[in-house]
């Protein structure tokens, strides 16, 4: 994946991640948990991009 590809993919997530803490009314503990299950999912997702997580490819939900 090219590094402009990259990039707009977190700056699409940031930006929603802002519109969904900006404007959406909820306890900001629910927001921490959200917030920090984005992080560790985009956290992921950069290291099997970078090829430095390999086993996340292997995981298949369902049959």
């Amino acid at each position: 994946m090219p590094l402009i590809q990259v990039l707009e993919v977190l700056v699409v997530v940031g930006v929603l991640l802002w519109l969904v803490n900006r404007f959406i009314p909820m306890q900001s503990s629910i927001k921490s948990i959200l917030n920090g299950i984005v992080v560790i999912a985009v956290v992921l997702w950069l290291l099997n991009v970078f090829g430095l997580f390999h086993s996340l490819s292997s995981i298949r939900v369902g049959k």
